[in-house]
């Protein structure tokens, strides 16, 4: 006896399509928004009598071979200013925080301009150093 079976047809229901799609989207959102330059090389310089800083979008770090880098991405001094000034938006005073990285062995020629292109952005600097002990 020979039984006659129908192809079935398989549908991914349209609902289901929606809620990967949106997972998805909160995943790139999430890495996007991380500002790793864990992978770039710089030793900072020390004092005494540190304060915390706050929160921050923006990161500017200067390595110990003199390359700038704007939250992990590098590019050049011309840049700079604009940049700083289009992650910072429309932030309220007080809110405008701009981290400055500099390897400890950087001459003023190399971080005198980026401190120049921060405030031309309207940000606030704040010098990341280590603590002396």
């Amino acid at each position: 006896m020979k039984i006659a079976r129908k192809p079935m047809k398989a549908d991914v229901p349209s609902v289901a399509m929606g809620d990967i799609a949106f997972n998805l989207l909160i995943f790139f959102v999430i890495l996007a928004r991380a500002q790793d330059d864990s992978h770039l090389q710089w030793q900072p310089a020390q004092a005494t009598e540190l304060q915390s800083s706050g929160n921050s979008k923006v990161s500017v770090l200067i390595d110990n071979n003199n390359k700038l880098y704007l939250n992990g991405r590098e590019l050049g001094q011309s840049q700079l200013a604009s940049e700083i000034e289009k992650l910072l938006g429309d932030l309220p005073a007080g809110q405008r925080i701009v981290l400055l990285k500099v390897h400890k062995d950087a001459t003023a020629m190399y971080y005198e301009p980026v401190i120049e292109s921060i405030s031309q952005a309207g940000g606030d600097l704040v010098h990341v150093l280590d603590e002396k002990k």
